[in-house]
């Protein structure tokens, strides 16, 4: 623990796990430190979660911006209530992992992470985007900021290569340049069905990319992204016979604007809770 950094807030709990909110999928640049605390890194900024007591004490220099990252003026309280009404199953995905929140994160980090994410594993996804940051980052207190567009455009391709992002490297230079001349702004104004669409025009970004992108970096909770342990959520519990490109359609269409919430419940439920029994 940085003692040095200041207590910026604290927050109950029970609905605001560290674990559950940054092991469920939708954040790489974290770790855990040698006492147990978890240390979160957000572009150039930085915070340290530990608990004490019944709250969770938030670290840094940059409270506003943590306290909107965290998604800590929502009333998970009531979702957690309304989402376990649902059925049995929701009932027990959301008693495992109440404690999960949306994060507010950048879109732009949201893109460049997730298209890395693709078809990869977690650890080694956080490495590829540890390993660009120290190359191309600016240096903060706490370690590199993730790299501007510019400097991610500016980077030749073998840069990636070296990185150990493999094919996605042209996914990752060309996506920078593109954004070099493009208001992102744009998505936020957009429904999420043209959000989406114009998403899917991106180098490097599939379907399943781009809900992730819509959840985690535009805030829209009415997209489901779908993996391997979501299709096998599927075809346990909820079989229709769909085949897998409609699979998002059918949760989205059945958990509404819940839906981004829901598929991050069932999504930790499947691969940390019924994975090790």
């Amino acid at each position: 623990m940085n003692e040095k950094l200041p207590i910026a807030f604290t927050y109950p709990k029970e609905y605001f796990n560290i674990t559950d909110t940054l092991e469920c999928g939708q954040i790489f640049r974290y770790k855990r430190l040698p006492n147990g605390a978890y240390a979160v890194y957000s572009l150039d900024k930085y915070a340290e979660l530990s608990y004490n007591g019944c709250d969770v004490e938030v670290r840094t220099q940059d409270k506003d911006y943590f306290w909107n990252f965290f998604d800590l003026d929502a009333d998970y309280e009531s979702k957690a209530r309304r989402i376990s009404a649902l059925s049995p199953l929701m009932s027990e995905a959301v008693a495992f992992g109440k404690g999960i929140r949306i994060l507010n994160q950048d879109l732009t980090e949201m893109i460049f992470s997730f298209i890395i994410s693709a078809n990869n594993n977690i650890k080694r996804i956080q490495l590829i985007i540890e390993r660009i940051c120290a190359a191309l980052g600016q240096d903060t207190p706490y370690g590199k900021a993730f790299p501007s567009v510019q400097s991610l455009a500016s980077a030749p391709v073998r840069l990636f290569t070296e990185m150990g992002a493999g094919y996605r490297d042209r996914y990752l230079s060309e996506t920078a340049n593109r954004l070099l001349g493009y208001d992102l702004s744009v998505l936020s104004a957009l429904d999420s069905a043209s959000a989406r669409r114009e998403l899917l025009t991106f180098t490097g970004v599939g379907p399943k990319v781009a809900d992730c992108i819509m959840l985690f970096g535009l805030k829209r909770g009415d997209v489901f992204p779908v993996d391997t342990w979501i299709k096998k959520v599927y075809h346990e519990h909820f079989e229709q016979g769909h085949k897998d490109s409609e699979i998002a359609q059918f949760f989205c269409g059945l958990f509404g604007q819940d839906a981004g919430l829901c598929q991050q419940y069932l999504f930790y439920f499947q691969r940390k809770y019924r994975q090790g029994q």
